[in-house]
Formats: C-alpha cells, structure tokens, sequence
C-alpha cells in the first residue's frame, strides 16, 4: 500500500506585526504651526509602515493593534486595507483615543520637529490575554519594533510574549530597535529591548541606537559584530543613514551603499529600508534584501507620508554594491 504524505500547510501570512498606528498631522513647510490654517493628515506607525511596503509587494500581511470605534479609528483600519493589509483581527473597543503626532518641518531651522500626543491611547493598553496569538503565529515572520514596549509596561509584557508565542510555533522573529528619546531613555529601552534582541533570528538596528542603547563603540563593522554577539541572530543588519547598510549574516558581511535621493519627507525611510531587508530575507537573500532596502528608503524619501506607494517593478533596477 502507497503511503501518501501531505505537504506542510502553508502559512496564511509571510509577515505579521502588531504595535500601534497613530494619526499624523504635518504643517505646511512654508508656514509651520505657527502660521498654518491647514495641515495634511496621514495614517503612520512603524510596523503597519513595514507592513503597507510589504503589501504593496505582493507579501500577505497582517497586522493587530488596538483602535477606537470612532471616525478616527476608522481612519485608520481603512488606510491600511487599501494599502493591502489584513486587518481583521485588530481590536476596536468602544472607548479610548487614537495617539496622534505632529510634525513642523520649519519649526527647528535644523530639521524638522515630532511633537507625539500618544500617552494613554487605545494602543498603549494592550493586554497579551486579548492578543490573538493564533493569528499572529500563522506567519513566517513575525516583525516587531522596540516602540511597542516603550509604549506602556502592558505593552512591554506583550512584546516579550509575541517573542515567547512565535518561538514555541517555530516562526522566525524579526526585530527593529527603532530607539525613540520621547518615549524612554536609553537606560530603560535597553534593559527591556536586551531580552528581546537575544531571541530573534532577524536583528535591525540603526548605528546610533547601538550605540547609544546597547553602549557599543568602534568603527562600524566593530559595531556590526558586537551587536551580533550581543543578540545571538542569525542576520544582523546595522543601518547607517547616507552611508548605506552593513550586515552580518552566517560567514558573510555585506555593505551596501545608499542610493541618492531627492529628500521629501524623511519619517518611514527607515521603516521602508526595513521592508526591504525582509522581503530579501522571505526570498532567502540577505544581501539582496540591503540592496532592496536601500532602494525602497530612497524612494520613501522622495514623497510625502509614512507610508510611501511602492511597486515591485521600481526594485528592479540595477544597484550598486560596495
């Protein structure tokens, strides 16, 4: 009798995330908050961006966080439908706030200025007893940031059970430190992020948060090895702004260059690097993930929003390696 073996189910998702997703209100560069009668809304937070530039690539997303039953939630749910994104485990109690930010390019004749309005919103009182676990593990990778846990003690007990879930399910667990000074000190993000990063298998980290977080020092590629060291990942990516991207992945270090960009709205180029070094990482390729990340900031950089519209077909293009 011919025994007939069944292929392994494949997940419904190849990434999930949770986290919170505020509403961000932007003055116009000529006037600034000062002087503005108007602003430009958008729908942004770390994760969902990751996810909105993953979608719109042809990856199955899903993402779980906590918004109101008001308008403004609906804002938000609806922006990250269209933008591709499976939305249907989010909880929407009937109380509570959407965190909000404001961000005034002109008010600081260095750069531009974040003003967060987010304590006590709806996300920030996460609770991992109401987390769907099931949804969120039925996944190839799970993608998290270290704002999530900054948010709140509640949300840093489901950071740190979204690593325990998805290890006991065997999904691979990628993490972004994304350190934010508003929210925390290095003292604190460190303390709670140090656990975390020793569990992933996908390790992303801007090099001034290594620095500044995990107190690494030397020259970048020093930096590199001393966080992978430090975390235990299998990839390890450092971020380095206008100087590309250094990673370490098993017997290889790979640097790739930054491309040129007409700089627009620098808020989600990070988060849209980071997309791109997990779309590689899906297809295998982690050096073809720098590549892809690099491109997909530049193009971030060139428009308005967090979350900028990407096609596949804009990755193609040669790049450049050094």
């Amino acid at each position: 009798m011919q025994r007939t073996t069944m292929a392994p189910r494949r997940p419904r998702f190849d990434v999930t995330s949770l986290g919170e997703t505020m509403l961000r209100l932007s003055a116009p560069e000529d006037a600034g908050f000062a002087a503005a009668s108007t602003v430009a809304l958008h729908v942004g937070g770390a994760e969902s961006n990751v996810c909105s530039t993953l979608a719109q690539l042809g990856r199955r997303c899903g993402w779980y966080g906590r918004l109101p039953r008001n308008l403004l939630g609906d804002r938000v749910t609806d922006e990250l439908s269209r933008r591709g994104i499976d939305v249907s485990a989010v909880d929407r109690p009937s109380d509570g706030r959407v965190g909000l930010y404001f961000v005034d390019s002109i008010a600081d004749r260095f750069g531009r200025t974040v003003v967060y309005d987010r304590a006590g919103s709806t996300a920030s009182r996460m609770r991992s007893e109401s987390v769907p676990w099931a949804y969120l593990t039925d996944t190839r990778l799970m993608h998290l940031t270290g704002i999530t846990p900054a948010l709140s003690p509640e949300c840093a007990a489901v950071a740190a059970d979204a690593v325990g879930h998805a290890k006991a399910a065997g999904v691979a667990v990628g993490i972004d430190v994304n350190y934010r000074r508003q929210l925390w000190d290095a003292a604190a993000a460190r303390a709670a992020l140090e656990p975390l990063v020793r569990r992933v298998d996908l390790l992303i980290c801007a090099g001034r948060d290594a620095r500044e977080v995990f107190a690494l020092g030397g020259d970048d590629e020093t930096v590199l090895r001393q966080l992978a060291e430090l975390s235990g990942a299998t990839w390890v990516v450092l971020t380095l702004g206008d100087a590309g991207v250094l990673a370490l992945s098993p017997g290889e270090m790979v640097r790739q260059a930054a491309v040129p960009a007409r700089v627009v709205d620098t808020i989600g180029a990070g988060d849209a690097l980071a997309a791109g070094v997990i779309d590689g990482w899906l297809d295998g390729s982690l050096r073809e993930g720098l590549r892809r990340g690099v491109r997909l900031a530049a193009l971030a950089l060139g428009q308005a929003g967090d979350m900028p519209i990407v096609t596949r077909a804009e990755l193609i293009d040669p790049m450049p390696s050094s």
